[in-house]
């Protein structure tokens, strides 16, 4: 892998770490059309963990962070976390300790470019009075995912930001940030967490309109009113948060991870399986059950677990005018963008014709090229819609995954198709994916690392 010559620096000191990765060599061979059984329990939100890892920096005594998936992204925060001077625990079944002691000192720019999250440590710096001089974060490849929220909301804290002559965002802090009224042009999620981090130590109120209110969202914001913040407005698009001289330490749970919560219940649709999923939590399931009943799965909610049976009608529904139906992504509670990849895969499987339409990232749909590869039945209208056709029998074939959910919806494709699949890149599955060949082979997939 090429290292990135970007780094992430504060107080205009760099000091040059770098971490060396293997070649993108692994991959899942997979045999399909096996009947799947069993229960799953589902991990911790990812998109919870990288905030809520990032937020230890907003105080000096140790935080307890309890259901953190062990995934890669999470590993490479807690890696940048330590590279700032954090001491980071492990105590054993998702727990973690982190005690922040920052030091000045810059970050491996390999770490940086590896994991999206690293745009999440602005806030919390600026908010302790730290110059940080940041490049493009990294992550996913699914088109532009501007940052310009960011900047416009930690700007009107009192942030000073510009482009330097290596291209990178400098951003310098006031002696202390200032609470404002922030509007942000859109409901970006890591947009709203830093903005939340950063008003959490500003001198006054803040407001943030048209602020994400997903629920790994709600959960980060728990997390600081745990530490001492006054946030009001939790799981609306309004937030007032009151800034604090200091925050001091909690112990704080992270909500479920309701995208591998969606795509085990694709994947137990689109094989014709009876799964049981654990450690959910209802009410945030009911944006996903309504997506998933345009296609004809149904699946039984209890107080904490998900039962969907093998006998789902498979029969897309279609609008009560009796055109073709459409799932769409939108802010929460709208359908979650990053579970349309796998309804792509569950609409093959089933009988009738819908439109899915991707409305924010232009290159989330291209790997519809290697479901039609396989066999499905798909036209590709544009970077944003596909009209998919089922029902169409798979064929196992050799696919790459672009993305960590691209990557999953073709581990469910491989799983439905006839005859033996290869997946290769499949590290960026497993950035968010914790223990998934366990949990596939312990429902009875035939699948394996190679």
């Amino acid at each position: 892998m090429k290292l990135s010559r970007y780094s992430f620096l504060f107080s205009g000191k760099e000091k040059n770490l770098h971490l060396c990765y293997n070649d993108l060599m692994s991959e899942y061979i997979v045999h399909g059309r096996r009947k799947l059984e069993g229960k799953v329990r589902i991990s911790g939100n990812k998109n919870a963990a990288l905030p809520c890892l990032a937020a230890t920096l907003l105080t000096d005594d140790s935080i307890v962070l309890e259901n953190v998936p062990l995934i890669q992204d999470v590993n490479v925060m807690i890696r940048l976390l330590c590279e700032l001077g954090s001491q980071v625990t492990g105590l054993g079944d998702g727990m973690y300790a982190v005690t922040s002691d920052i030091s000045l000192t810059a970050l491996s720019p390999s770490l940086v470019d590896s994991v999206r999250g690293s745009i999440l440590f602005a806030g919390p710096l600026l908010a302790r009075g730290y110059k940080v001089v940041i490049p493009p974060p990294g992550g996913d490849v699914i088109g532009l995912r501007r940052l310009d929220s960011h900047f416009v909301g930690l700007s009107a804290l009192g942030v000073e930001c510009r482009i330097n002559e290596h291209n990178n965002l400098e951003l310098t802090p006031p002696a202390r940030l200032r609470g404002a009224d922030i509007f942000l042009d859109e409901a970006s999620v890591t947009a709203t967490e830093n903005c939340i981090m950063a008003a959490a130590l500003a001198e006054g109120t803040s407001t943030i309109y048209n602020a994400a209110c997903e629920p790994h969202v709600q959960s980060l914001c728990r997390m600081l009113n745990a530490m001492g913040s006054e946030i009001s407005g939790i799981g609306s698009n309004f937030l007032t948060v009151k800034g604090k001289e200091r925050l001091h330490g909690c112990r704080h749970r992270l909500c479920f991870d309701y995208m591998e919560c969606g795509s085990f219940i694709g994947l137990a649709a689109c094989t014709g399986s009876s799964l049981t999923l654990t450690d959910i939590e209802s009410e945030s399931m009911k944006p996903i059950e309504n997506g998933f009943r345009k296609l004809g799965v149904e699946f039984e909610i209890r107080e904490n677990e998900i039962y969907i049976p093998s006998s789902v009608s498979r029969i897309i529904s279609r609008t009560y005018t009796g055109v073709t139906e459409k799932i769409d992504d939108a802010p929460w509670p709208g359908f979650p963008a990053d579970l349309l990849s796998i309804m792509c895969v569950t609409a093959t499987q089933m009988e009738g014709s819908i439109l899915i339409h991707e409305k924010m990232f232009e290159s989330r749909m291209f790997f519809i090229d290697y479901l039609i590869r396989m066999g499905a039945d798909i036209i590709l209208c544009d970077p944003h819609r596909a009209v998919i056709r089922g029902k169409t029998e798979l064929k196992g074939r050799e696919v790459i995954s672009p993305d960590v959910r691209a990557g999953m919806a073709l581990v469910a494709a491989a799983l439905c198709a006839e005859g033996e699949s290869v997946i290769k890149n499949i590290e960026q599955i497993e950035r968010g994916y914790e223990n998934l060949l366990d949990k596939l082979v312990n429902i009875g997939a035939d699948i394996k690392r190679n």
